[in-house]
């Protein structure tokens, strides 16, 4: 096994023991990859004591050998259900208590378990892994930098290809294209690429609009690398901007500034969020930023660790964030920067260098 693994099995082994939990059944595929290393879908983990069991199905036998050849597998009949085998195999173990992970356990799932095991067998939790995931080992930041690299680099291909007849799709195409040929496994999300007023819609989708018709495009985009997500967010100027576009853009990046400046550990998350708030709301524009500043991310694009009001947990060495502000002026213009930013023993450093001052897009 993996020493990085085997790490990561400890850890979650000493945590259960903590909260006093002596079987977990976990669901999510992203922290079953986390914990084992298998790369494939339908799976649960069944925990008990330092044993770990893989439940899946006959489709991914072979590759549950070749991924994980130290787990315990079980594969359940083609008839039934994950949720109807492993209860049934509990049963013949004599196991009448479990804990089950309940974030990515959907309401039939858990109606299914409780008919098969007692609702009073059941009790649910949420959040163990996904807490231990929140800090990245040497293994994880190493493919979170590689996916940095390679939607930076895709990103710059397409700059310099970049034409006025191109369209918003052509954009995000071309940047899912270039992703896979630089070695990428696919885009981390579905690329947001805004020209104009339709950059004022921060999830908005690629469409017709062409780049011609206004001058600058917000494009929002990542990519997945050895099961690694990146998340970057740039601005790009295709003709000569208005003054209330120079305004905003400067207020954005004095904001994201800021807050990366602040970033160590200790800081409570909400804290890095007010920072980048608080000069957003002196420029005046503190109604136009409506979401929050930033999140944690990995195997997924948004993870437990937010920066965000509310969030009162301090930064921790090793988690992984996004620091995203926007301003949006709906049918007018919207701006946001983001970059990815991992928190050190001492600090901080930023993970992606792509261009944003004023008169580098310029």
């Amino acid at each position: 096994m993996a020493p990085h693994l085997r790490i990561r099995q400890q850890r979650l082994f000493r945590e259960l023991r903590h909260q006093s939990i002596e079987r977990l059944l976990i669901t999510s595929p992203f922290n079953v990859t986390y914990l084992t290393g298998f790369t494939g879908e339908d799976s649960f983990l069944y925990v008990e004591g330092e044993t770990l069991t893989v439940w899946s199905d006959a489709r991914y036998e072979e590759q549950i050998g070749e991924e994980c050849p130290d787990l315990a597998l079980e594969i359940r009949k083609p008839t039934e259900l994950l949720v109807d085998a492993i209860p049934r195999w509990l049963g013949k173990k004599k196991v009448h208590a479990l804990h089950v992970e309940t974030g990515m356990t959907s309401y039939a799932q858990w109606e299914r378990l409780s008919q098969q095991m007692g609702a009073q067998s059941l009790t649910p939790c949420n959040g163990i892994v996904e807490r231990l995931r929140e800090c990245k080992d040497d293994v994880e930041l190493a493919a979170i930098e590689r996916a940095i690299q390679i939607a930076e680099r895709a990103f710059l291909a397409m700059r310099s290809m970049l034409a006025d007849d191109w369209t918003e799709k052509k954009v995000a195409d071309t940047l899912e294209t270039n992703i896979r040929q630089l070695g990428g496994t696919t885009s981390a999300f579905k690329s947001i690429v805004g020209v104009g007023p339709r950059a004022a819609l921060p999830h908005g989708r690629p469409s017709s609009k062409t780049i011609s018709e206004d001058p600058f495009v917000l494009v929002d985009w990542g990519a997945k690398e050895d099961l690694y997500l990146s998340d970057i967010t740039r601005v790009i100027l295709t003709g000569k901007p208005s003054s209330k576009l120079q305004k905003v853009y400067q207020t954005v990046l004095h904001a994201q500034m800021a807050a990366i400046h602040a970033i160590r550990p200790g800081v409570l998350m909400s804290e890095i969020d007010a920072i980048a708030r608080g000069v957003i709301e002196q420029a005046g524009f503190g109604k136009r930023f409506t979401h929050s500043l930033g999140h944690g991310f990995g195997l997924q694009i948004h993870e437990t660790v937010r920066l965000a009001r509310g969030q009162d947990r301090p930064l921790e060495p090793n988690m992984v964030v996004t620091v995203e502000p926007g301003i949006y002026l709906p049918g007018v213009l919207g701006v946001r920067i983001e970059d990815d930013i991992l928190v050190t023993k001492d600090g901080h450093r930023v993970l992606s260098h792509l261009p944003k001052e004023w008169d580098e897009i310029a």
